[in-house]
């Protein structure tokens, strides 16, 4: 076993004189035999010496041509997790680079996690940190991931499933937004076979089968277009492409399409010499055969976010048979199979970073902007496995600059990519000049231009249509702070109110008593206790009582009119931790009352709701409020309106309606009978002064019979009493 293991090292060591130092191969063999020495008497599951693993990883990244650090990484990348050596011993044999290295690859294995999807997620976050400081991180663990995929078949069906879906739902997509097509068709061909090995099987064997079929065609079309590029004096070399299993399966699953739908399309790539040559190239093929209009797609003048550049059109062959074309030079070819990989298979020591690295860095940035803003790891790999499906749309500012953003984004993605202060006062866009909604998709080549206002602020319902990871979690961001500040301006007029009882009021309380009381119910500051109490989760009335007693003060002896003075003003303008029933649309004018909602703060109903009906009297869950004279805003009301079927009702009510100032939200009709309807009206007014206005101008329509507001809903209450009667 010794000498294989020497012999593998050696054969490793001879392949890497051709591009590195003789120093440099020493110090891979000084960390093979340092690893070999860590895990000795440490075994794989397939049986064989640990130290085979390590090997294997240094060899597919000296494919790669990667540097020294790299491959010594690789052959330590365990040694931290697995065996009793720290990052301090790596250290101080192989430099703070190597450490530092190794460190950013080993596993989480000290933290308790509530889920394995959070210690994935977790894990992946610290990769992120990592590959901020070190981009060759992110390549040494994809070589790890990729030697592991290789010999999966070891392990029990369960864990084969688990690694391959994690492959497929993260490494795959990672390879790809590093440019690196092999290791990604790779991931995806042993992915699919781990994972759903009986469609594998039967997706291999139908393309064995028409293969001999196939062969005849594949050969004439290429015969043609070589002898195309001859006749032209084009230099260039033509392949057939050959369709992966993971990718047929994944089209005939997404497009809905049959095998042989899509086994019918042939592909081939034409590798040339210059960047002139693939544009001459195009014209000599589309003059042989003729293009497919709207499938010309040109990467090379605008390239992937991943550094891809090709043309791509899609002809007409013989006998109508589709042809797909990739046309792109020799460096063109590495940079598609190698990606950010590439960057150190061409670097000289005075070379500046190619463009794949400087796309890497500019997304791993990205990464730390979602981290920071994420509120735990799991919404963080949500945002991020956002990002790595990309079926990128290309648009422009209005001054040209090129933004690439997923399929499907709107111009609130665009205007949280352009900045994120951009995003956050966004108000309107103009698409292509004209004025449009901000959740309308964007389509390639439109010119996008955002309108911004100031003191203007994300709306929630924006994370219904963005798209982007980084809206969301930009969008969600600012909500959690704007209702985390809202909801202590509420806690401590609450508190503020429920002390007024005791003859005291919060700034009049010594802070001693109320750190006394943040001690007894375990919290730190007392923002977060008037958060609480904002949120509806802790009772203002019990933290008063607290306060009082450590002050030892009794509560006053209130009579009816000074507990009406004492109620709480409601002003319209307390943002999302003050709440409007949706059973009883209370507004302005009306008699109400706060129910105490936990983790929704203060839900305001109408005195009469029968949903409060139970609990209006205790003083846990409700609060005495009132509207403020100089109350703001626009509420939601129902009316039930009832009237003649004529032609063109319905816009003449409508019309009447928005020329009274209210604003329709919804409209829906029922049909009484043949002569009679119900139209069911949800408006936005600003008070019952208001209200009556639009009231009494509906009235004056003469078809129309009867308009009512529709106060409390009492069905639960009729149903209850018809489940009790049984």
């Amino acid at each position: 076993m010794q000498v294989a293991e020497l012999d593998t090292i050696d054969s490793l060591a001879d392949g890497l004189c051709g591009y590195l130092g003789k120093d440099q191969v020493n110090n891979v063999r000084r960390a093979y035999y340092y690893a070999e020495q860590a895990h000795e008497g440490q075994c794989r599951r397939s049986g064989d010496a640990y130290v085979t693993h390590p090997l294997a990883v240094a060899s597919i990244l000296s494919e790669m041509h990667m540097d020294h650090q790299s491959l010594m990484a690789a052959m330590l990348h365990d040694v931290i997790e697995d065996t009793g050596i720290t990052k301090t011993a790596i250290k101080s044999q192989f430099g703070n680079t190597v450490a530092d290295l190794v460190d950013g690859v080993s596993k989480l294995n000290k933290i308790t996690f509530s889920s394995r999807a959070e210690a994935r997620a977790e894990n992946f976050q610290k990769m992120a940190m990592a590959m901020a400081k070190d981009l060759r991180v992110i390549l040494v663990k994809i070589a790890d991931r990729l030697h592991n995929m290789r010999t999966l078949e070891v392990l029990t069906p369960e864990k084969r499933r688990r690694i391959a879906k994690e492959t497929l739902d993260i490494y795959a997509p990672i390879a790809n937004r590093l440019g690196m097509n092999n290791v990604r068709v790779e991931f995806e061909e042993l992915g699919f076979a781990a994972l759903c090995p009986m469609r594998s099987r039967r997706i291999s064997a139908a393309v064995k089968r028409i293969h001999g079929n196939r062969k005849e065609i594949v050969s004439q079309i290429q015969t043609s277009l070589e002898a195309c590029l001859e006749r032209e004096g084009l230099p260039g070399r033509t392949i057939g492409r050959e369709k992966h299993l993971y990718s047929i399966y994944e089209k005939m699953r997404s497009k809905r399409k049959s095998f042989s739908e899509i086994m019918d399309v042939y592909a081939f790539r034409i590798i040339v010499d210059r960047v002139d040559t693939c544009y001459r190239v195009l014209g000599a093929v589309h003059s042989l055969y003729k293009p497919v209009p709207g499938r010309f797609k040109d990467y090379i003048a605008i390239p992937k976010a991943n550094g891809y550049q090709s043309l791509h059109t899609t002809l007409f062959g013989m006998h109508g048979v589709p042809i797909e074309i990739q046309i792109r030079t020799e460096e063109m070819e590495a940079m598609a199979n190698n990606g950010i990989a590439s960057h150190w298979l061409y670097k000289s020591s005075d070379d500046l970073p190619s463009n794949a690295h400087i796309r890497a860095r500019e997304w791993v940035n990205g990464l730390l902007e979602l981290q920071k803003h994420a509120g735990n790891s799991l919404e963080f790999i949500e945002n991020v496995k956002i990002d790595l499906f990309p079926d990128e749309i290309y648009v422009f500012t209005p001054k040209g600059m090129i933004f690439e953003l997923p399929a499907g984004s709107t111009a609130v993605d665009f205007a949280y990519a352009i900045h994120t202060d951009v995003g956050n006062s966004c108000v309107a866009c103009r698409i292509s000049r004209r004025l449009a909604p901000l959740s309308e998709p964007l389509q390639s080549g439109q010119t996008v231009e955002i309108i911004t206002a100031p003191g203007t602020q994300p709306n929630p319902a924006w994370l219904s249509f963005v798209v982007t990871g980084k809206a969301r979690s930009n969008i969600r961001h600012y909500l959690k702070n704007q209702k985390h500040s809202e909801s202590v301006v509420l806690g401590r007029r609450l508190l503020n109110k429920a002390l007024a009882s005791f003859g005291s009021d919060l700034d009049s309380v010594s802070k001693d008593n109320i750190d006394a009381v943040l001690n007894q119910i375990n919290l730190k500051a007392l923002d977060q206790l008037l958060e609480e109490i904002g949120l509806g989760n802790r009772m203002s009335y019990m933290i008063a009582q607290r306060l009082a007693a450590h002050s030892n003060v009794a509560p006053l002896e209130i009579d009816s009119e000074s507990e009406q003075q004492g109620t709480l003003a409601i002003r319209g303008s307390e943002g999302m931790v003050m709440n409007y029933a949706k059973c009883c649309h209370p507004i302005p004018g009306d008699p109400i009352v706060g129910h105490i909602s936990s983790g929704r703060g203060m839900v305001i109903h109408t005195d009469d709701c029968n949903n409060i009906a139970d609990i209006r009297d205790n003083p846990d869950k409700c609060v005495a409020v009132s509207w403020d004279p100089d109350v703001e805003g626009e509420f939601s009301v129902e009316l039930r309106v009832e009237l003649e079927n004529l032609r063109g009702i319905i816009a003449t009510l409508a019309t009447t309606i928005t020329g009274t100032e209210a604003n329709i939200e919804k409209i829906s009709t029922v049909e009484r009978d043949a002569r009679f309807s119900i139209v069911n009206l949800s408006l936005n007014v600003r008070n019952r002064v208001h209200l009556a206005r639009v009231m009494k101008r509906v009235r004056l329509i003469k078809p129309v019979t009867k308009v009512t507001r529709v106060k409390s809903r009492r069905v639960r209450k009729v149903l209850k009493s018809i489940i009790g009667t049984h």
